[in-house]
């Protein structure tokens, strides 16, 4: 009696460690291809979706730890979830990069109007500065600190519309046309207070 049931568990322990073996290769092929989905788009997600790209490398971290521990079972039971997140983070990655090429593309066109417009108002203002600056009588509405407030405000504005064409050249619309539109405002103002038609 005692052999057969020793005869009976090593029978269970063999179709056992032969049932691990067998779930080995699926659980090793099913980690390697989301490590490869994953992999095609780690670039993107790191640009445009870092957090959820760190909640993935999480789970994908946990599933390759039940490998590590001979967990085959547990590998293919999480690699479903997994691979959904996997599909959501390229969605929303790809989602995400399409509304930024959107928004760089509206802001290119918008830049070539400023490009034109901005440094002729500038400009203006500087030369207008000038003439003000060596009369002896300012015109009706405008005083000493309206005029230094409008010189000030020249070299504010050259030095931001600098930094709106460095980033235009580098291809950063986005940031080009928000400076850009800054320096437009504040010369329009400065126009207003100086008695100038913008």
């Amino acid at each position: 009696m005692k052999k057969s049931s020793f005869w009976l568990l090593a029978t269970l322990a063999a179709v056992f460690i032969i049932g691990c073996q067998n779930q080995k290769a699926p659980a090793e092929k099913a980690i390697a291809d989301a490590e490869s989905a994953l992999t095609n788009i780690r670039d993107t997600a790191t640009h445009y979706a870092p957090d959820q790209l760190q909640a993935v490398d999480a789970q994908l971290t946990g599933v390759k730890d039940s490998f590590a521990k001979g967990d085959y079972k547990a590998v293919l039971a999480a690699i479903p979830a997994l691979n959904n997140a996997i599909s959501s983070l390229k969605d929303t990655a790809t989602a995400k990069q399409q509304e930024a090429e959107a928004a760089s593309a509206k802001a290119k066109d918008a830049w070539g109007p400023l490009s034109s417009d901005v440094p002729k108002m500038v400009d203006a203002i500087s030369s207008r500065v000038d003439i003000l600056s060596k009369s002896h009588h300012l015109p009706k509405g405008v005083t000493k600190d309206t005029l230094a407030a409008a010189k000030s405000g020249v070299d504010s504005m050259k030095s931001t519309w600098s930094d709106a064409s460095n980033a235009a050249s580098s291809g950063d619309y986005t940031t080009a046309v928000s400076k850009g539109q800054a320096v437009k405002d504040q010369a329009s103002q400065i126009m207003q207070s100086l008695g100038m038609k913008s």
